[in-house]
């Protein structure tokens, strides 16, 4: 199914005058951070021909639709968490983390959030309710408490759906593929060039033989070095 912009319009309808979509990439990745992209979109009725989730496109049609929507919109961001700050708050904090890092960006450019469409079905970004521990974590990574957050609608296979979100989709994936790119130069054993940081054979092989580096996630389950 193309995506659309169905799901923005019922906030412009509600009263919104800018609707943020937001998605997210390497949550699963064993090395490399957690990316958040995230697409500002006052009232329009068009998004870029073949824009779609970043997953379904090749990364040669990824690099080119991220060229065009450097023009698409009122703003762009992309927000990082580091593997340490995934290992201190876990990967939801280093989620909402990264999500905050991207709103501010998005707000330090002059635009004012009203409204967030978040792909999935659980809020990572809303900051849990009475959190105390949660507060503290962030607190510790130096973070200011995002206040207020705009209200947070969830859209199950947004990123299939939502044209903010599938935007967001795809310059949060070229991103952090650049900065994974960037880390194989210095580790080219683990493959991160065509891996990204998730468990291929080979980067789970490099693990056993060469233990993990900085750029990995310690609390996570990885192999265990062989010598």
């Amino acid at each position: 199914m193309p995506v659309s912009l169905e799901h923005e319009a019922v906030l412009w309808d509600a009263g919104a005058r800018v609707v943020v979509g937001i998605d997210e990439v390497g949550r699963g990745a064993l090395a490399g951070p957690v990316s958040v992209g995230v697409c500002a979109l006052e009232r329009c009725e068009t998004w870029p021909e073949g824009l779609a989730d970043s997953k379904l496109l090749s990364p040669k049609r990824r690099v080119a639709m991220n060229e065009v929507l450097a023009d698409y919109g009122a703003a762009r961001a992309v927000g990082h968490a580091s593997p340490q700050e995934i290992d201190d708050l876990g990967i939801n904090g280093a989620l909402r983390l990264a999500g905050n890092r991207a709103l501010a960006a998005v707000a330090a450019s002059g635009v004012v959030v009203d409204a967030i469409l978040l792909d999935g079905k659980h809020d990572w970004l809303t900051p849990p309710a009475d959190d105390l521990f949660a507060a503290s974590a962030d607190a510790a990574a130096g973070e200011a408490e995002a206040s207020p957050l705009p209200p947070v609608t969830m859209v199950i296979k947004g990123d299939n759906l939502c044209a903010s979100i599938a935007a967001g989709s795809v310059i949060a994936k070229v991103e952090r593929d650049g900065l994974m790119a960037a880390a194989h130069e210095q580790h080219p054993e683990y493959g991160w060039d065509g891996n990204k940081g998730y468990g291929a054979e080979g980067h789970l092989d490099a693990i056993r033989k060469l233990g993990a580096t900085d750029h990995h996630r310690r609390s996570w389950k990885l192999p265990e070095r062989e010598n």
